[in-house]
């Protein structure tokens, strides 16, 4: 074997899926066609979930420097301020980032690929993937390299992160149905002043469409992304200078760009792959799913894509697991690119509809509802959960098992686990359970009841217990979130629900385990799925 895993593409996908293989003890090789990271880019959101999946890797404080808080978001109607939506509070107490951050994806490549030094690796650029041939045990990938020549390579799983137009997908005959939006999207950075308030995105709605205008680090700095006018849209080689007159007119007379440092235009595709998985290889990101860019899902996903298979993939190939456990990765992530595709395509044809009921309610009722809704509690609640990912849930997951005696409205089996602020003994300080939760193992919470020996369960040093003593603020805490005094639950490495229940009998955690694929002390071990020798340079 050359490699544990081949990743084929060098964006933000890939470079989070070798990042989470190599703190597991997995070597990847991860391979990109292009010469080098993207120097532009479209995407521009990163949301709590993300943000928590980043802590966890030691990112996220460098991607707080660099991005812009977008604490919330002004909606203007023909010109005219319409309303705000706080960002900044609606998810306090959900997550330790209750906000969107303003961050590009060329600056979130940058920080993924500046750590995946740790772990000794880097993109080897310039090197495309030509050839791929499937065998018991292994994949045989052909790699066109920089200077034209080729090179065969083996790896036990081939991931592919290689965009929308997937060499990997297609080389392995996945189809990819879908069609492209009529429209035709533009993205300028500029540097721009006018009645947007700072800091916040700015969101324009007019009859004929929309523009967003993000902030971005340094002053009056903003990148603006919206459809071509229809006068435009057959044109070849529009420019910025052609477009912002339309962008002012729709905006107000106070907005001048002072420059225009980069201009692009692109189609967007509502595609989704018919399947994430063709034997060892398997798909990622916007080889597998695209969609409208309405609520900036596109990239956050991609990454939880990655998380989501990181810790399957490392648990089988260190022969932990049986490879069956892999087909939990499309069971689980086919779901959610499907409701995301339905969700953002309703919200993108209403933004984009060129009825005239359509035009009058984008410009006369949608920021007047949005705005009332978010001063009560269940919507605002709701939003933030939707668009954060962090309602993202696996219930029909084969992995999710809810045990009776749960009460409606505590979390279940496949939910993502609540973020806590709890003390973990007796007259002890509040801290933070998610820091305290390792993500490179299971942990089991247990409540109100003894916690069993780690030995129990037969998983040695892949499991953590923390046990949340019995305490005034404790049961204040686990009630806002419907936990009863007596419960269980044992998390996955990525922070999901795989088992829960109310009394934890013994044997009940090393059953699970073994039911879900995962090799315990009681196991008959499997060998390694990896080579003694890992190529790494080009």
């Amino acid at each position: 074997m050359d490699a544990d895993v081949l990743i084929v593409g060098g964006g933000p996908t890939g470079l989070m899926l070798a990042n989470q293989l190599g703190r597991r003890g997995v070597r990847a090789m991860i391979i990109d066609r292009h010469s080098g990271p993207a120097q532009q880019t479209r995407a521009m959101a990163v949301h709590a979930r993300t943000l928590e999946i980043y802590s966890k890797l030691g990112i996220a404080e460098r991607a707080l420097e660099l991005g812009r808080r977008g604490n919330g978001a002004n909606m203007w109607a023909e010109g005219k301020w319409a309303a705000r939506i706080p960002l900044g509070e609606i998810g306090k107490s959900v997550s330790p980032f209750p906000f969107v951050l303003m961050l590009g994806q060329d600056d979130n490549e940058r920080i993924m690929g500046d750590h995946l030094r740790n772990w000794g690796m880097t993109v080897q650029w310039n090197t495309e993937l030509t050839g791929l041939g499937q065998e018991p045990g292994q994949v045989t990938a052909t790699l066109k390299r920089p200077d034209g020549s080729t090179r065969k390579i083996q790896a036990a799983y081939v991931a592919g992160c290689d965009g929308g137009h997937s060499a990997v997908r297609e080389l392995c005959g996945i189809t990819f149905p879908g069609a492209p939006y009529e429209h035709v999207f533009f993205v300028a950075d500029t540097e721009a002043t006018g009645p947007m308030v700072a800091d916040e995105l700015n969101v324009y709605l007019w009859r004929d469409g929309f523009h967003l205008f993000f902030p971005m680090r340094g002053k009056d700095r903003w990148r603006v992304i919206g459809i071509l006018p229809k006068k435009l849209r057959e044109k070849d080689d529009v420019t910025f200078d052609e477009l912002s007159p339309d962008i002012r007119r729709e905006a107000g007379a106070n907005l001048a760009f002072k420059q225009c440092s980069w201009f692009s235009t692109y189609r967007i595709h509502h595609r989704a792959a018919e399947k994430f998985r063709d034997r060892r290889c398997f798909l990622l990101g916007d080889a597998a799913h695209v969609h409208s860019p309405m609520g900036g899902q596109g990239m956050n996903t991609g990454l939880q894509d990655a998380y989501n298979l990181a810790w399957k993939l490392a648990l089988v190939v260190n022969g932990r697991a049986d490879p069956a456990l892999l087909d939990s990765y499309a069971a689980e992530r086919i779901p959610v690119a499907r409701r995301l595709l339905a969700t953002t395509d309703r919200a993108f044809v209403l933004a984009v509809s060129n009825t005239w009921l359509a035009g009058l309610f984008r410009t006369r009722i949608l920021a007047k509802i949005a705005a009332f809704a978010m001063t009560f509690e269940r919507p605002k609640q709701l939003a933030f959960r939707t668009l954060s990912q962090t309602g993202i849930a696996y219930r029909e997951s084969p992995l999710s098992k809810s045990l009776p005696g749960l009460p409606g409205g505590a979390p279940r089996a496949g939910d993502r686990f609540p973020w806590l602020q709890l003390k973990f003994r007796a007259n002890g300080p509040v801290e933070d359970l998610f820091q305290k939760l390792d993500d490179t193992r299971y942990n089991l919470i247990v409540i109100g009841q003894p916690a069993p020996s780690e030995e129990a369960a037969g998983l040695g040093d892949l499991l953590s217990t923390q046990l949340i003593s019995d305490d005034a603020h404790n049961a204040l805490e686990l009630a806002r979130v419907r936990i009863p005094g007596q419960a269980f639950y044992l998390l996955r490495p990525d922070g999901h629900v795989g088992l829960a229940g109310t009394r934890l009998e013994p044997g009940a955690v090393a059953r699970y385990l073994s039911e879900s694929g995962i090799r315990t002390s009681g196991s008959t071990a499997i060998p390694r799925e990896r080579g003694d020798r890992i190529a790494l340079g080009a």
